[in-house]
């Protein structure tokens, strides 16, 4: 039988168990992100700062390691049973926040809520059910082969299900997933994670403090209170750290990189990351872009090194393809085509030596000097005689925008959420179905529905193997379609004083592991 506590702390109810409290050394550190986590609820939004929090706080059945591989958390192993099963078993003994004990129970309750969740419906959508065996065995089943059932499971942060069973103080479900609203979800928690929020002040800072009893004893991490404090100005975060009012920062902006490089104090790691920045060419509104030499002749004309070099001061891969190394679909044959000669001798056997105007919408505040790179880029598309009217625009204004393909070429970022190759082509390149989702935020309008063949055919090839065959050979021909124009990868880069060893606990997913920080 689960025993329940709970305890309130500040404005924030939580799961009551025992702080750590010792008489060696304690370890604290400051964090200043750009952002805090919006809500206490990890399945009411899908973002960054979010999966974060769960990683604080939670801890999923697998995570994902620095070289994209698979390592057990809370579930200790895993066997496929059959194509469309995937079983896995669970450590003994793990305890939530709240006392209560894991068991499978709670990755029912936890899987069931994730079906429902706006943000993560379409992750678990393949699967049919989560099939209990035993208090420590669980199945994974899906409708048809599925190959991609580990990277799902990393985003299953078992809930502690008697914890957010039944109604609150109102009356309230507290299972309830509610987007940005009051729900008990988002105000309480009970995870099996390293640490506990024991303080919020939405905007100001999130105070967080190891939880005593946490399962994983052989963690390095010696850090027993994180402070959390969100600084938007790029400038004020970096010299924050400089200054020593804080430890540890992210992101750290491409003007100061060199700034922070030079002081002896702080350590700075940069790595390539798996976000690719592309253009779409709408092939509804401009007939030209409906001829794939004008296509290859924009994508001649774009210079990604020079890109990645002058406007992003190096901090950005430069990309022919839309899978970052490390993807299965990954095709380390493409190669950015930069060359405007030849793009001129396609514009003319297009019939367009002359040229034509397009507009071109990008948001300004996105993406690591988005508006600076949509202008680079309207002034390469200059030399080819394609004369751009651009309009940049706050994120916020430029969505719907964005969704209403209010412009011929169209500036958009993607991380795929599975880490997989198969997620950039349903959400950008496949047909446009409003009933399927495929295509959703395809603003070309592109549709080869040979291409898409490919990828419905690697989405159930559980053979890894022939789905990485199957996943190149899509980048291929969509290379040779010039199907859109990728830009880079934007990197990733953290920093921190000295004695806060960070780089074993960074990955490109962006959601350090906190809870294994050492401070020395």
């Amino acid at each position: 039988m689960k025993k329940l506590m709970t305890a309130v702390l500040g404005s924030v109810a939580l799961a009551a168990a025992p702080m750590a409290v010792s008489a060696e050394t304690t370890h604290e550190i400051k964090l200043a992100y750009d952002a805090d986590p919006v809500t206490l609820d990890i399945h009411e939004q899908l973002s960054g700062g979010m999966l974060q929090l769960s990683h604080m706080a939670f801890d999923p059945l697998i995570r994902w390691t620095q070289e994209f591989e698979f390592e057990p958390r809370l579930a200790e192993s895993w066997e496929r049973v059959d194509d469309l099963t995937m079983r896995f078993t669970l450590r003994d003994g793990v305890q939530f926040h709240s006392g209560n004990e894991l068991t499978t129970e709670d990755v029912k309750f936890t899987f069931d809520r994730l079906k429902v969740s706006p943000d993560y419906k379409a992750i678990f959508r393949p699967f049919s059910e989560l099939r209990v065996i035993d208090e420590h065995t669980f199945e994974l089943v899906t409708d048809e082969p599925y190959p991609l059932v580990l990277n799902a499971a990393t985003y299953i942060f078992p809930l502690d299900s008697e914890f957010y069973t039944g109604e609150d103080a109102n009356g309230n479900d507290k299972a309830a997933v509610i987007k940005h609203g009051n729900s008990f979800a988002s105000r309480n928690m009970s995870g099996t994670g390293p640490y506990q929020v024991v303080e919020r002040q939405q905007g100001v800072k999130v105070v967080f403090e190891r939880f005593d009893n946490y399962w994983d004893t052989e963690s390095p991490g010696n850090v027993d209170r994180v402070v959390l404090t969100p600084i938007k100005e790029n400038n004020t975060r970096v010299s924050a750290l400089l200054s020593g009012g804080v430890d540890f920062i992210a992101p750290v902006p491409p003007t100061d990189l060199e700034r922070i490089r030079r002081d002896s104090n702080t350590d700075l790691v940069t790595m390539s990351g798996t976000r690719i920045i592309l253009f779409h060419l709408n092939q509804s509104r401009v007939e030209a872009f409906q001829d794939p030499r004008v296509r290859q002749a924009i994508a001649y004309a774009i210079n990604q090194e020079g890109i990645a070099a002058r406007i992003m001061k190096g901090f950005a891969t430069p990309a022919a393809q839309m899978s970052p190394e490390g993807y299965q679909g990954h095709n380390p044959s493409l190669q950015p085509r930069y060359d405007v000669e030849r793009a001129k001798e396609l514009m003319a056997e297009a019939g367009y030596e002359d040229g034509f105007t397009v507009t071109m919408m990008s948001p300004n505040n996105r993406y690591v000097n988005d508006d600076k790179i949509a202008q680079a880029a309207a002034a390469m598309l200059a030399r080819i005689n394609i004369k751009v009217d651009l309009k940049t625009l706050p994120k916020a204004q430029y969505w719907p925008e964005y969704d209403a393909r209010a412009a011929d070429i169209m500036l958009i970022g993607w991380h795929a959420d599975t880490e997989d190759s198969a997620n950039f082509f349903e959400f950008l390149t496949m047909c446009p179905d409003a009933d399927s989702g495929r295509g959703q935020y395809n603003a070309g309008n592109y549709c080869n529905e040979e291409i898409d063949a490919l990828v419905e055919q690697a989405n159930v090839e559980t053979d890894l193997d022939k789905r990485t065959a199957l996943l190149q050979d899509v980048e291929q021909r969509l290379y040779d379609d010039a199907a859109f124009v990728p830009l880079h990868w934007q990197d990733l880069a953290w920093a921190a004083r000295k004695n806060v060893r960070i780089e074993p606990i960074l990955n490109v997913m962006n959601f350090p592991y906190l809870g294994d920080l050492v401070v020395e």
